[in-house]
């Protein structure tokens, strides 16, 4: 769970968060490296007292800081567009799930295995500020799950950042992406698109049993 005082990742509960952490502590070390080597260089140039003033049109150096930063974005690409890749991935989805956004709640629909919409509504006693809802999504543990997502009034985001999941619902477009969680829990997220007064108050909740008991909870 995200709470005021956390700045890191909330934990991974998906291949996709998995990646995508990995992915920006390789880009993290990265860019603290460059940091170190700008600042120690610039401090060089600021405390020596004796300086090549034909150092700058040296064509070696001038192809040296040309290639060493080509290089470094190659090495920064190379996991992004695998990532991208994980993320448009299409793995045969085996249950759909229909989102659709309104002011100021959430209402889904089993396509492939029930008929049955949820809305979610805020509870105010004995909870959570802004985090529990009156009833969860549930999507199965393990199982490729497709999630449809759109909007029957203004623009909404459907967001749950534990499985790096961040979906716009936009009225009159359709958009999905695939989830699959690794393991069982009860994941939140809220509203990441400003749409309106009650945009605060529109909290997603999702419930994931194993696969044994999904059939069961439905």
């Amino acid at each position: 769970m995200s709470l005021w005082n956390k700045i890191s990742f909330q934990d991974s509960n998906s291949p996709l968060i998995e990646h995508l952490t990995f992915f920006h502590d390789h880009s993290i070390i990265i860019l603290i490296r460059i940091t170190i080597i700008s600042i120690y260089l610039m401090a060089t140039a600021v405390i020596t007292k004796r300086f090549n003033r034909f150092l700058l049109e040296i064509q070696e150096v001038e192809l040296f800081w040309t290639s060493i930063p080509a290089l470094i974005l190659i090495f920064i690409a190379l996991p992004s567009l695998k990532t991208l890749y994980i993320i448009e991935e299409n793995s045969n989805p085996v249950i759909t799930i229909k989102t659709m956004g309104f002011q100021w709640y959430w209402a889904y629909e089993y396509s492939d295995i029930a008929q049955k919409n949820i809305i979610a509504t805020v509870i105010k006693d004995n909870i959570i500020r802004l985090v529990e809802t009156s009833n969860h999504l549930i999507i199965p543990s393990k199982t490729p799950t497709q999630i449809i997502v759109t909007s029957k009034d203004v623009i909404h985001s459907w967001t749950i950042p534990s499985l790096g999941v961040k979906v716009d619902s936009i009225p009159g477009r359709i958009n999905q992406t695939l989830v699959l969680v690794n393991r069982p829990g009860l994941l939140i997220g809220q509203c990441s698109e400003i749409c309106g007064a009650g945009h605060s108050f529109i909290p997603i909740s999702v419930e994931v049993p194993s696969i044994k008991n999904f059939k069961t909870i439905l």
